[in-house]
């Protein structure tokens, strides 16, 4: 097909075997049409094909056998309003239409959808960031370095191997770990490299856009050009959001869904919330595994995503008069690992509840004497630990691509790791909902980061990450208008750790561990207070968290009470 701008696009297109007139769904990515197909003998397209739907699976911009130039969702909004009605109006369609894919192919589908496209009924997005500064390529302020640079290797390789320049390609491949797997992790050296600014030269034409990216260390126009948040109001069709606990795009799945409920001009009550125990990238094209990481959770953690795909495209584009299972939201309750039905997100009935950090002053390692519990702060001595960006503390586990559980007490040992656990639960506690960590500390330096970590204990000592999050202090009041820190001057730092839903069992116990870094999961944290990318020196950091009466530090868990087993 042909863009409005003149620029061609190709796609592969699938038919039921049996000629008629069938509704067409679209899928739009940029990591290669064919790809799914060659990878395993089932196929999403190959599914939805035979069971009574034209399907369209179309390269993006500058992708493969399209042609243009590629850069990360600016041309996603009107490429895909004139795919969808491009594809409303092939030979042997109905003329409805809908959409479905991950990642890059879900946030595609938003862009998509606030451009309302006549045909275009429903979408199904899986694993969708809203784009927002605060959670795409940065996050709290630093920089999501890890995946983002093992992402922009790969998709560079693609962009110089059309251009045919085979030395630039085999430069970036001594950049991995593994060549021979698909977006693989870097080496350590390669993610030490500094300054970041380097990274821009060192792609070169194959990403243009990563000098952009660092040049924008801000929220500010730039982002907002293809924030979501800023255009749901556009929205106008039903559509079903999935997303999962240890997803990178853990905040904004719900945040669609409430948004929607709340903004869009039509189809307000036609939303409808999945969040399952899974990571990022996910088999959504056959059942999934019921494995994250190092936890496996239970036979019903194995879904058949296409089978729900199926009827909600059926509702909708068939006019199927099937309902659709009434409640609007269903989720995955680990530790009791069952599915569960609600009405609304966040849940009506949480009570938010904070659980105070406590010390005699010695809260570095699990050895520790750090306390978690409701018992509200007393005059007690602060925690301190020493921070050096040149022995950052490695990624365990979270919500990142290849990411998911990982026993925590390796990280949890070191000295520079504040930890406070509580007591051992005698009852099942559930925390379904939004975790916030109000954090009062202090820093020699000029700027620092805080990250946050909440684990299940179990009775083993097995440390069970749940979630994460990070704060980088000079956004801790706006994300517009960074301001540096005051060395040795106290400050209160918000922490989101975002979603989650999660029961303690009784022997167990909560653990909330505090540090300054995460790496290569973020960037390291120089301590000048500079741009991002300018530093070329590291500076090792002295902080201090404070717990006493006048600055309770605290994490907020979203506890919901569990049903009367009597009953």
């Amino acid at each position: 097909m042909t863009t409005r701008d003149g620029v061609v696009l190709r796609a592969d297109v699938y038919r039921p075997e049996k000629p008629g007139r069938y509704p067409v769904l679209v899928r739009r990515t940029p990591y290669g049409k064919r790809v799914n197909d060659l990878a395993a003998d089932f196929s999403e397209a190959h599914y939805f094909a035979s069971h009574g739907y034209v399907v369209v699976v179309q390269d993006t911009r500058g992708r493969f056998a399209s042609e243009g130039a590629w850069y990360p969702f600016i041309y996603e909004a009107q490429d895909g309003y004139d795919t969808i009605e491009w594809a409303a109006a092939l030979p042997g369609t109905t003329g409805a239409a809908g959409t479905f894919g991950q990642s890059y192919g879900a946030i595609s589908q938003y862009l998509t959808a606030t451009q309302r496209p006549p045909h275009l009924r429903t979408c199904i997005p899986v694993s969708a960031y809203q784009l927002a500064f605060e959670n795409y390529w940065y996050n709290g302020g630093a920089l999501e370095l890890g995946w983002m640079l093992s992402y922009f290797v790969n998709m560079a390789e693609a962009v110089l191997a059309a251009g045919g320049d085979d030395e630039a390609i085999d430069e970036l491949t001594k950049l991995k770990v593994d060549p021979a797997v698909r977006f693989s992790a870097l080496t350590e050296d390669t993610l030490r490299h500094l300054p970041l600014s380097d990274w821009a030269d060192r792609l070169g034409r194959g990403a243009p856009f990563l000098n952009d990216i660092l040049a924008h260390p801000a929220n500010g126009p730039y982002w907002w050009a293809t924030d979501l948040s800023r255009q749901l109001f556009n929205i106008d069709v039903p559509m079903l959001h999935v997303g999962s606990w240890y997803d990178i795009a853990n905040r904004d799945t719900p945040k669609f869904f409430t948004g929607l409920r709340e903004s869009a001009l039509d189809a307000r009550n036609g939303h409808a919330l999945i969040m399952g125990p899974w990571a990022h990238q996910l088999p959504f094209n056959q059942p999934t595994s019921g494995g994250t990481g190092d936890i496996d959770f239970g036979p019903e953690a194995a879904i058949s995503l296409v089978d729900i795909e199926r009827r909600w495209f059926d509702r909708y584009l068939k006019d199927d008069t099937t309902e659709l299972p009434s409640p609007p939201v269903r989720i995955f309750v680990m530790g009791e690992n069952r599915w569960r039905d609600e009405q609304e997100w966040p849940l009506a009935r949480t009570a938010y509840t904070p659980y105070y950090l406590h010390s005699d002053g010695s809260a570095n390692t699990l050895n520790g004497d750090g306390i978690v519990s409701t018992d509200l702060p007393a005059d007690e001595p602060a925690d301190r630990y020493r921070y050096d960006p040149d022995d950052p503390v490695p990624t365990a586990g979270g919500r990142f691509v290849g990411g998911g559980v990982a026993d925590q007490r390796k990280n949890q040992s070191r000295a520079d790791m504040l930890v406070y656990t509580g007591a051992e639960l005698t009852e099942e506690l559930e925390i379904t909902g939004p975790i916030t960590v109000c954090l009062h500390a202090i820093t020699t330096a000029q700027d620092a980061d805080f990250v946050a970590v909440l684990s299940d204990v179990r009775p083993d000592g097995y440390a069970h990450n749940l979630a994460e999050g990070i704060a980088r202090g000079q956004f801790r009041e706006s994300f517009i208008n960074p301001t540096p820190l005051e060395p040795s001057t106290p400050y209160e730092f918000t922490i989101q750790l975002r979603n989650i839903s999660h029961v303690f069992h009784a022997g167990h116990r909560i653990r909330l561990h505090i540090t300054s870094s995460d790496f290569p999961r973020w960037d390291r944290n120089a301590g000048t207070g500079a741009p991002i990318g300018t530093d070329t020196t590291l500076r090792i950091a002295e902080q201090t968290v404070l717990h006493d009466s006048r600055h309770p530090s605290r994490i907020v868990l979203p506890v919901v009470p569990r049903p009367n087993k009597k009953d």
